[in-house]
């Protein structure tokens, strides 16, 4: 992102935790040169001022985006946009194509500029699975996190709304070009044992009960910081990672049980 200086940049990938039959998201750490999508931090003033420049995305439950939403927030929460695959994986994100014709039909093309929020909490870190999908289907346009969520935009006592927003006419059509270098397979991670340094985002329970051989454990609630819970700036983060041994030199994959949380660390 392009919130001050980083070494790495965060991929997200989808594979079968085949030895607890659980799925997971992957997230993959390379270097920023391999990151052609425009991601950002923007701040809720800012985003108010100028929103008729973007189009915003709720990525908290549909339930919650209900009960009162930034005004002319689309919703967009990751249950809504995945299943069950052939395969049996559970939280399978919907086929590219789909994918594309959703997108369509809230007013977005591969170029519109996409600010996306959630709260930490409900949404379970979702915001950052929105930021992954675009970044996988190749978004060109900027794509922007607002920093602190739901939570900074009330504590500025910025209005919310409630019921229907019109998306303002559907686009023709979301072409999407997907990025190979944000996925990683189980079957890569199994072949290459050693080549990543695996990090497991999940709470301590579901660390106890098992976890991948090698893995680090550092829950995803680390990854954010303060009462609007603030994605961690750069040098925090790295200081994080270094306290718990994690080697930056590979790629770092993250992984938590359906890859929600494991997207926004």
């Amino acid at each position: 992102m392009k919130r001050g200086n980083t070494n790495s940049a965060h991929f997200f990938a989808k594979s079968l935790f085949r030895r607890f039959l659980i799925a997971a998201i992957m997230i993959v750490s390379c270097s920023v040169g391999a990151l052609a999508a425009d991601l950002g931090i923007i701040d809720a003033t800012t985003l108010k001022n100028n929103s008729s420049k973007w189009i915003v995305l709720d990525a908290r439950p549909r339930a919650e985006w209900e009960a009162g939403h930034i005004p002319g927030a689309r919703s967009f929460s990751w249950d809504d946009y995945t299943r069950t695959d052939e395969k049996g994986v559970q939280y399978s994100s919907f086929p590219p194509r789909e994918l594309a014709a959703a997108l369509a039909g809230l007013g977005i093309d591969e170029k519109t500029p996409v600010v996306v929020y959630g709260d930490a909490d409900k949404s379970w870190g979702g915001e950052g699975y929105d930021v992954w999908l675009l970044s996988w289907l190749g978004h060109k346009g900027p794509i922007r996190l607002l920093n602190g969520g739901i939570q900074a935009w009330k504590g500025r006592n910025l209005p919310l709304v409630k019921g229907a927003v019109k998306p303002g006419g559907k686009k023709a059509g979301y072409q999407f070009a997907l990025k190979p270098q944000f996925v990683v397979s189980t079957e890569e991670v199994q072949q290459q044992k050693g080549s990543f340094t695996l990090v497991d985002v999940r709470s301590n329970w579901e660390w106890i009960k098992g976890r991948i051989p090698g893995a680090v454990h550092i829950p995803w609630d680390d990854f954010y910081t303060g009462k609007d819970r603030h994605p961690l700036p750069p040098g925090e983060l790295k200081k994080l990672l270094a306290k718990h041994g994690v080697d930056t030199s590979k790629p770092v994959v993250y992984y938590c049980l359906g890859g929600i949380r494991s997207s926004y660390a």
